[in-house]
């Protein structure tokens, strides 16, 4: 096999040069039209003080309830190269290096839009109801293994975390992956003139937020603002399966996009599957992806991370990537924390094994969860248990799609259903008694119960919005046993076949 050598850049990784530079004092005041008090440089860039590291351009928000003018000379105590500011903190020094601008949120999209400007790679700007941070880490993965590459870091993809993103992308960078995400009409709108994305990718459209909509057609709208910062030579990736398709390119061409493709499970789409094994770990895909026939091996299980792949290639090939090479970088890939991680869980009775998707939840990705629970088998004498918290934002819609998803548990073959929160009880009192475990008003009152409840040899998914708090049920499951040390992509790619 190809040695994959990874050129992976994340966040603070080196800049615009040999010693890892990205903002200098002077062109940081061009970009803003500041006034610098001193001279210096940056290797990173950062609003939170409590993250600050060595080299790192502090920049001061100001938000409802909190100012980051009250944290400055903290930032600079922890090794901030600079602080931006738009006044003077009480208590800093004369020779302290800062820069005073009119607006330090301003100041942040100034730096945003010359670091797009100044960056001449390839821009993929990927957004969707579900499973747009998987699709941004793959692409990260794929790309990274083949040319210096950058990739918003975490879900960084809101209307502070997208130029903040940008404000920390190297000049060098040859492929620049974007994650671009909204709760409200027009919210994208400005991200993608900000991005200007190159390529775009529309992984689905479901109901997720839809409370901030009159329908999901709303939301296809929504997630189209992506290509409102694209020209002529712009290309768009669109899910061909999604029943919204239409709606999208109709949107693309409206735009004056210059080439949309499609990925789907039907013959004929520009990238489309031929064969799927999904297994409880990984599965083993054959598709076709701009006419050529490719087999990989995707080391995250379900069929939606399959269909994702897709996008992924036809995104590479489109940058102009080695598909083959970023098709091989797939099985290097892993969950992220909370997005369907497993643990081994080992107690004084025996082992259970934990599959975390507390993160968040949507009526989808439920759906794929409860899917992937299903492959996966757990030995004699033990059970598949789902834990399940509320779905947040589903606004009048919200008790029917709880218990629409009855189906998808029949379906998976669940054992036992554990539920937490107002709008799980309407999925509760609809299981049938075999299936029924425990309700409780919230994940915390629910996770003493669950850890009492599980027996060696289960298998326990447990999903839930993020802001119905599930991860107190990870802890208390995990404190049970001392969990596993997390695998490093990076490391693993990198090994590749040293």
């Amino acid at each position: 096999m190809t040695r994959m050598v990874p050129f992976i850049q994340r966040g603070r990784m080196p800049g615009n040069s040999p010693d890892g530079i990205l903002w200098t004092a002077n062109e940081a005041a061009q970009a803003t039209r500041g006034t610098p008090m001193a001279d210096w440089a940056a290797t990173g860039v950062s609003i939170d003080s409590r993250s600050v590291v060595r080299g790192d351009l502090f920049i001061a928000l100001q938000g409802e309830n909190f100012d980051g003018h009250d944290y400055a000379i903290d930032a600079l105590s922890k090794g901030a190269a600079a602080i931006i500011v738009s006044k003077m903190p009480q208590g800093l020094p004369d020779d302290a290096p800062v820069l005073v601008v009119d607006d330090t949120h301003q100041a942040l999209k100034d730096l945003a839009q010359v670091a797009r400007h100044r960056c001449s790679g390839r821009i993929i700007g990927v957004t969707g109801s579900v499973g747009k941070t998987g699709t941004k880490e793959a692409l990260r993965l794929c790309l990274g293994a083949q040319a210096p590459s950058y990739a918003t870091v975490g879900n960084l993809n809101n209307e502070i975390g997208a130029p903040l993103s940008l404000t920390r992308m190297p000049t060098e960078t040859h492929f620049g992956i974007f994650e671009l995400g909204m709760n409200h009409a027009g919210e994208i709108h400005g991200l993608s003139r900000m991005v200007r994305p190159d390529i775009a990718i529309i992984t689905t459209v479901d109901a997720v937020h839809i409370e901030h909509f009159a329908n999901v057609e709303g939301i296809a709208d929504a997630k189209a603002e992506i290509f409102d910062g694209m020209g002529p030579n712009g290309t768009a990736i669109l899910n061909r399966d999604n029943p919204h398709y239409a709606r999208l390119l109709a949107h693309a061409r409206t735009k004056g996009l210059g080439t949309v493709l499609s990925f789907g499970r039907n013959r004929g789409e520009d990238a489309y599957i031929i064969d799927a094994r999904c297994h409880a770990t990984s599965s083993a895909v054959t598709a076709v992806v701009g006419g050529e026939r490719l087999v990989y091996s995707l080391s995250i299980p379900g069929e939606h991370w399959v269909l994702n792949s897709l996008a992924v290639l036809l995104a590479a090939k489109a940058a102009g990537a080695d598909v083959p090479t970023a098709a091989r970088a797939l099985a290097y890939l892993r969950p992220m924390k909370g997005r369907g991680t497993r643990s081994r869980i080992s107690t004084p009775y025996g082992s259970f094994l934990l599959i975390d998707e507390s993160y968040n939840a949507s009526p989808a990705s439920m759906r794929a969860a409860l899917s992937v629970l299903d492959k996966t088998d757990p030995p004699p004498g033990g059970r598949r248990v789902a834990v399940l918290g509320d779905m947040l934002e589903l606004g009048e819609y919200g008790p029917e799609l709880h218990e629409g998803l009855m189906d998808a548990i029949h379906r998976a073959g669940i054992d036992v259903v554990h539920c937490a929160g107002p709008l799980m009880q309407h999925l509760y009192e609809k299981l049938p008694g075999s299936l029924r475990g425990h309700w409780a008003p919230n994940a915390h009152s629910l996770a003493t119960i669950v850890a009492n409840e599980t027996r060696p040899g289960d298998v326990v998914m447990v999903k839930g919005s993020h802001g119905s708090r599930m991860t107190a049920v990870i802890e208390e499951l995990t404190a049970l046993s001392a969990e596993e040390p997390d695998f490093d992509v990076s490391t693993a790619l990198a090994a590749n076949d040293a």
